[in-house]
């Protein structure tokens, strides 16, 4: 197939990148597509690799397209203007009573909404779920176990599950035990669990900012007080920042996310996360790491635990598999460092046990290989949709709109122009058929009313360019106000 002139003045690799441009024309190459292999397009236009190499290098230095290891080159989305860290206008943070509640009830009803596109909540699974493979093992599960299936399980979990959850942080070098981990309730059990193991009514707890809702409201409900520390959109917590507030402020404990923020989808490079271990433990401070979303990095290596880095026992690791397998399983787990006594009672107090059905479904999954090869394929499809969603607002939203880039998750950080405020248009959104969810329950302080999240976790279909197209002229009828 010859596509190339082979006469012309042109470069033969400029060539090549004019017949990309052309796919793209034609709707044939999309955002987030890979570009075909270098040895695939040199046997397609006769040409050799080194040319091709070459076209692909100067898409790359114009920023057109991405090269991931290990995997290729990818298309970026076009003109969406990427949101820059912007520490100058940072206003510092007291501790505060948190109160964001309703707006908080009103974006988790909007998920069961019938006929809405739910873009407000993050739900990664949703673009590529393991039913099928679970519903297998449980069965086979079942046929195992009979009555036991309905029966108490033990407090701190299934050994199995804890032990093959031990394997895969010691294979990051963790030294964890599996006698010290407790399966829990999904990641918000042992979120719970920990703060009441560090901290209590009153105390101060620092947090991201912005930061995830479901943590504001958990700190809410324990009656602590939760202080905002400057996070930035590409590495995370700013340490001279959390620094200051240490020196500042009688922060009990930090509750943070760094292996990939929700909503920034930020990510602390591992030296930087060693650092704030010393840090916090040069001061005594409880770390309780969220890493619900480690597994689902974009590129690289998967980020190390906190737990890594801790010498003193005072990082205690939550995560869970609602954000990479099953959220409907609820199965979450705590290692819980030094304050493993305190932790096991407080379990057994507020809920006695975990399903155990489920966790031996996950076991299954976990010994089968199936689980790394699944998020394999998560991981893609997240790349992809988070590229096609990133193009999309690019194309439908106002110019002035900026988008973060993240490194992992499944959920975009939007910013609207300042005097935009998106709790205004929520409701009509809903009412056009989407949701999103406004940027002010981000901010225990009211931060960010201008922005929003909206997720790119979705089966993707053709009501989502619908969606955003629906909120671009909100935002852009809010633009005229």
């Amino acid at each position: 197939m010859k596509l190339l002139n082979r006469q012309s003045s042109d470069f033969l690799y400029q060539q090549i990148i004019e017949f990309i441009d052309d796919q793209q024309q034609q709707g044939l190459l999309r955002a987030g597509d890979k570009l075909p292999s270098l040895r695939k397009l040199s046997k397609q236009l006769e040409i050799s690799v080194p040319t091709v190499k070459q076209a692909y290098l100067e898409l790359e230095k114009q920023g057109r397209v991405c090269a991931r290891p290990q995997s290729g080159y990818y298309l970026q989305a076009e003109q969406a203007r990427t949101l820059q860290p912007t520490r100058s206008k940072w206003m510092g943070s007291k501790p505060v009573e948190v109160n964001c509640r309703s707006l908080i009830e009103q974006v988790h009803d909007a998920v069961h909404l019938p006929n809405t596109v739910a873009l407000g909540i993050s739900n990664p699974v949703n673009t590529h779920p393991p039913d099928k493979a679970l519903a297998r093992l449980m069965r086979s599960v079942l046929s195992k176990v009979a009555e036991k299936a309905v029966s108490y399980g033990p407090v701190n979990g299934d050994p199995k599950l804890r032990m093959q959850l031990a394997f895969r942080y010691q294979e990051l070098g963790a030294a964890v035990n599996y006698q010290d981990m407790l399966i829990t309730n999904g990641c918000q059990e042992a979120l719970s669990i920990a703060l009441q193991c560090v901290a209590e009514k009153g105390d101060v707890i620092a947090i991201e900012s912005p930061c995830f809702f479901g943590l504001i409201e958990l700190i809410e409900s324990l009656g602590m007080k939760a202080l905002e520390v400057y996070t930035c959109t590409e590495d995370g917590i700013c340490l001279d920042e959390l620094e200051k507030t240490l020196n500042q402020y009688p922060v009990k404990a930090c509750l943070f996310s760094t292996a990939i923020n929700n909503p920034l989808g930020s990510l602390m490079p591992d030296s930087r996360r060693q650092q704030m271990v010393e840090l916090l433990e040069r001061y005594d401070v409880p770390l309780i790491e969220d890493d619900t979303y480690g597994d689902l990095h974009f590129d690289g290596e998967r980020p190390k635990p906190a737990q890594l880095y801790s010498e003193k026992g005072l990082v205690l690791t939550c995560s869970s598999f609602s954000k990479t397998a099953a959220p409907g399983y609820r199965i979450g787990w705590l290692i819980p460092g030094r304050f493993e006594e305190q932790a096991k009672r407080i379990k057994r107090a507020q809920s006695c046990s975990t399903p155990m059905l489920q966790q031996w479904t996950l076991t299954e999954y976990l010994l089968s290989g199936e689980y790394d090869r699944h998020l394999t394929v998560l991981r893609k499809k997240l790349i992809y949709n988070c590229e096609r969603m990133r193009a999309l607002i690019a194309e439908h939203f106002p110019n002035e709109v900026c988008i973060a880039k993240p490194q992992g998750g499944s959920v975009l950080w939007v910013r609207c122009r300042s005097h935009v405020n998106t709790d205004d248009f929520f409701h009509e959104a809903i009412a056009q058929g989407v949701s999103f969810a406004p940027g002010g329950i981000f901010s225990p302080s009211g931060k960010y009313q201008h922005y929003m999240r909206i997720s790119f976790g979705v089966q993707w279909h053709q009501d989502i360019e619908q969606a955003i197209k629906t909120l671009g002229q909100l935002v852009a009828q809010y633009q005229h106000h």
